[in-house]
Order: structure tokens, then C-alpha cells, then sequence
């Protein structure tokens, strides 16, 4: 039985009577706190500033976001849990409905009208399940990958209700921790006992990046033939097949996906651009509207749809191109979002011979480049260079594109892309020289402070990473290299108290930058051990 008098709760309906009758039902099962929002903006600044154990959401909430786009967003950007109870208060029927939710679900459905029986059965059935996760949830939120999952091991012992949910949230937490080995030990588990459609396309996650893409790719074939309407084996699907070189199967996989749910943006975006690689500009440029039109209110929106719509219109209908870069800007914020977009507009102008606009755009450019707080992306970063280079600024682009190289000195794909950009500014044996110069100058950056430690000069070294970081703030190795120099000083005591704090911060830099890798997992678990030392 939930003990309602200890549960967080939010309403979001766009209706007040619905509101003000969902409240009162909650608080006539015993909720004393209970917050209430009118709309999808409101529910999100409520979901970021508190952490609640019961969500009822309307379906259709108005103008802006759906519910179900809040849903996405509030998971994505783990605003909720998995001891959230998220129940979806719909008069939605239609598949459209149904299918949206298969990637993100809520825990469950009600159907208009509500009655107070009704949601408090409903509740409680889902809360047997809950009840299980919440110090799961919480170490999670503290990034203590560990901890989590040695609790779902713990409940595994003796919870055999909830064995099928602690195995799938342990399975996710070792995938996101990078420790492939292990996750891939509970799926073949859950698989000896059940073909589970989640558990075939997590082994295949295995398969995937252990390099193994055929294999990934076979296993994510017969899920989707044995559950069709399962997405995320779609995505994975598409991933192996462009990694194995097969571009025209992994297009043709994205069509059936959006045949089953055409509205995901990032879909749609992903089809554009491989119709637009192909040279198929209307299907890419359907594609890319389509992403525009339906990723307006989704957090999954992206820059890239916009960017490409006005790439793929920009030479026959440059107007329409320069209003969706417009549009762009009003959509999204930040300062890479306002760099790409200004670059854009710029070589648009180039290409249609207005020289004089393209320089003044140029300019602005610059501008924007001096007054931001960090580095640009890469992508802003490549896409600035090459309107400096067709503009004559060479000093600028080299700058701009020695740095993405110094901060992904092994991402050979981000090479690459970094090189085409000279060649179309007629400078590829230049700029391959100036490719391996910036890649070997950070490679030096980043051993010299390991090398150091190794011989023992561990203050020097932890002086060195400090230099490698200011140099190369996005670059990962770096960021790994740093935290564990810094680690290694603190385990000697005596250690400035700055270093915990810069260490754990360089940590998660990192983890946003290549969310996965394991070396994540291990130095978090260090610098924990250091706190938790007396």
C-alpha cells in the first residue's frame, strides 16, 4: 500500500477543473504535497527544480507540448527516474498515441472520465514496482554507477516480482557505465529464460560497440522481425548497417521505422541527411521539413534539421533558406546554435554571388567568436571556418579547426570532416599538414602529464593536466587523464582541497562529451573511495 502522505505529486492539465478534481482526489488518498501546472513549459521548470514520486499528466495539453513530448523530454533529461510514477491522463485512443509512448512509456494509461477508485487501484498496483527503485534511483542520481548496481543485485536476491524490472535497469546501468562485458552477462541471462525484445536489442548494444556490427546487425534484424513495432532495435539497426558501409539498408530501415511512427524529428533528420549523402535533394529536403514541423515543442528537436533544410533549399530558394536559419534562432538558444546559423546564412549569401553580405555575416561571426565564454562545438567550429575561408579570413579557420582537431586527436571520422573543409578551400595538402600537426601537438599535451606521474613527479604532473586542460578543455583523454593524475595525488594526502572538486567536475565534462566509456565508472568510484576515507 503507498503511504501517500510521503509521495511528491504533480498535475499538469491545461484545464483548471481538471486540474483542481485530479488534486483533490490525490489529497483525498492522503497527499499532503501536491504541485499543479498549466502547461508543458510550467510542468518542465517544476520537473527540474524537484524530484517527484507521482505524475499525472494530460495527454493533450494545449498549444506547445503534448504530454507525450514531455514525457520524452523529462526523460531524456532525466528530470524523472525510474521510481517515478508517471500515469498519462488521456482521452487519446488513436494509434499515433499509443505508438509515441512505445519509446518513452508512462507507467500507465487512464482513460477520461477519472475516478478517485480508479487512479488509487492504478497507483498502487504500479507503486509495488516503484517501491523497489528508489535508492536504486537515487544513487543513480548521484552517478554512483556502482552503488546502483550492486543495490539491484541486493533486490535480486530476494524480489522475484521485480526481477524482470532490476534486471533491465541493471543492464541499462552497466551499458551506460561502459562495462559491456557485464551487461552483456545479464542478457544472455534474461534471454536462457525469455526472448525479451529489450534484453536481444541490448546484447546487440553489446555486440556494437565491441565492433562486432555484423553480428549486432543480425540480432537487431530478428527482433524487429519478431516485434515490429519495437523502435529503438530500428535505431540500433540503422547505426550497424552505416557502420558496416551499407548506407542505401540503413536508409531503407529509417523508412519503416517512420512508417510505424512518422512524427520522431530525429528520424527525420537522420533520413534527410542520408538521402542528401545519396544526392536525393527532395528527399531530403521532405525529410528535413518534416523534422522541423514536428520537433517545434520536442526536446528532440535539432539544429541539424533546420541547417540542413536551408543547405538543401539555399541554392534555388535562398529566401526560404535565410527564414528557416531565422526560424533556427528563434527556436533554439546558445551561442553554437547562433555561430552555425550566422554561418550558414553567410555562405548562402556567398553562393548567391552577394559578396558584400556574405563579408558583413563574416564579421558577425567573428564577433560572436571573440565574445563566447568557451570553445565552440565542432560542428559550429567547421562550419565557421569554412565561411572564413570563403570570406579570405585563413587565420581564424585554421584556428578554429586546429582546435577541433586538438580536442579529438582520435576521431578519425571528425578528422576527416575537418579535412574536407580544406580541400573545398583548394588547401588539402596544407591542411593535411596542419591536421597532423595540431594531432601530434595534442597527443604531447595529453602524455606529458602521464609520463610524469609514471616517473613519480606527481605534483609536476598534476601541473602538467592542469596546462593539457586549459589547452584542450573538450578533449576526452584529457579529461580522463586529468581526473585520474588528480586522484592519484589525493591518495597520497595532504592534497589541496581544489583538486576533489576540479577532478569530479573534469569526470563529468567527460561523461557529457562521450557518454559510456567505463573509464567514467572507475575514476568516479575512486574519487568516492577518497570521500568516504577519514
Amino acid at each position: 500500500m503507498i503511504d501517500f502522505s510521503r509521495q511528491y505529486c504533480l498535475v499538469i492539465d491545461d484545464f483548471q477543473g481538471m486540474r483542481t478534481m485530479l488534486r483533490d482526489m490525490l489529497r483525498e488518498l492522503g497527499a499532503q504535497r501536491v504541485d499543479i501546472a498549466a502547461s508543458g513549459g510550467e510542468a518542465v521548470g517544476m520537473l527540474g527544480n524537484h524530484r517527484y514520486d507521482i505524475v499525472l499528466c494530460d495527454y493533450n495539453l494545449g498549444a506547445g507540448r503534448t504530454g507525450q513530448q514531455l514525457l520524452e523530454e523529462a526523460k531524456v533529461r532525466n528530470l524523472v527516474g525510474p521510481a517515478c510514477a508517471w500515469i498519462m491522463v488521456t482521452a487519446e485512443k488513436t494509434s499515433d498515441a499509443i505508438m509515441g509512448a512505445v519509446e518513452y512509456q508512462p507507467d500507465a494509461y487512464l482513460i477520461k472520465p477519472v475516478t478517485a477508485a480508479l487512479l488509487e487501484t492504478r497507483l498502487e498496483k504500479i507503486w509495488t514496482r516503484k517501491a523497489a527503485l528508489q535508492e536504486i534511483d537515487q544513487a543513480m542520481q548521484a552517478k554512483n554507477f556502482s552503488k546502483a548496481v550492486a543495490l539491484c543485485d541486493q533486490r535480486l536476491q530476494y524480489d522475484r516480482a521485480n526481477a524482470g524490472e532490476l534486471q533491465r535497469l541493471k543492464s541499462q546501468i552497466l551499458l551506460n557505465a561502459g562495462e559491456w562485458d557485464r551487461a552483456r552477462e545479464v542478457y544472455e541471462q534474461v534471454l536462457a529464460e525469455r526472448e525479451l525484445p529489450w534484453a536481444k536489442t541490448g546484447l546487440a548494444k553489446v555486440h556494437f560497440h565491441n565492433g562486432n556490427y555484423a553480428a549486432a546487425r543480425d540480432l537487431l534484424q530478428q527482433t524487429i522481425e519478431e516485434n515490429r513495432t519495437y523502435l529503438e532495435a530500428y535505431d540500433w539497426l540503422v547505426r550497424a548497417q552505416q557502420q558496416l558501409g551499407d548506407a542505401e539498408a540503413a536508409e531503407q530501415t529509417l523508412v519503416a521505422a517512420l512508417r510505424l511512427w512518422p512524427n520522431s524529428p530525429l528520424r527525420q533528420k537522420n533520413l534527410g541527411e542520408l538521402a542528401l549523402k545519396r544526392g536525393d535533394r527532395d528527399a531530403a529536403e521532405q525529410a528535413f521539413r518534416k523534422s522541423v514541423v514536428v520537433g517545434e515543442h520536442s526536446v528532440m528537436k535539432s539544429a541539424d534539421a533546420y541547417l540542413g533544410l536551408a543547405k538543401v533549399v539555399g541554392a534555388n530558394k535562398p529566401d526560404e533558406a535565410l527564414k528557416t536559419l531565422g526560424l533556427l534562432q528563434k527556436q533554439m538558444a546558445g551561442d553554437d546554435i547562433r555561430l552555425r546559423a550566422k554561418s550558414a546564412e553567410g555562405l548562402i549569401y556567398q553562393a548567391s554571388n552577394n559578396p558584400q553580405k556574405a563579408e558583413q555575416l563574416a564579421g558577425e561571426v567573428g564577433e560572436l567568436l571573440q565574445g563566447m565564454a568557451g570553445k565552440p562545438g565542432n560542428e559550429a567550429s567547421m562550419e565557421a571556418a569554412s565561411l572564413m575561408l570563403a570570406t579570405g579570413r585563413r587565420e581564424t579557420a585554421v584556428e578554429l579547426l586546429q582546435s577541433v582537431v586538438r580536442n579529438n586527436h582520435d576521431n578519425r571520422e571528425l578528422l576527416n570532416q575537418v579535412q574536407q573543409v580544406f580541400v573545398a578551400a583548394n588547401m588539402a595538402e596544407e591542411g593535411a599538414a596542419l591536421v597532423e600537426a595540431s594531432r601530434q601537438e595534442a597527443i604531447e599535451l595529453m602524455n606529458r602529464g602521464v609520463l610524469l606521474a609514471r616517473e613519480g613527479k606527481i605534483d609536476e604532473a598534476v601541473e602538467s593536466m592542469y596546462q593539457a586542460r586549459a589547452a584542450l578543455p573538450a578533449n576526452v583523454r584529457v579529461l580522463f587523464n586529468f581526473a585520474y593524475i588528480l586522484i592519484t595525488r589525493m591518495q597520497q594526502g595532504n592534497a589541496p582541497d581544489t583538486l576533489r572538486a576540479d577532478a569530479r567536475n573534469a569526470l563529468l565534462q567527460a561523461n557529457r562529451l562521450a557518454p559510456g566509456d567505463k573509464r567514467f565508472n572507475q575514476l568516479m568510484d575512486a574519487l568516492a573511495k577518497l570521500q568516504a576515507s577519514p
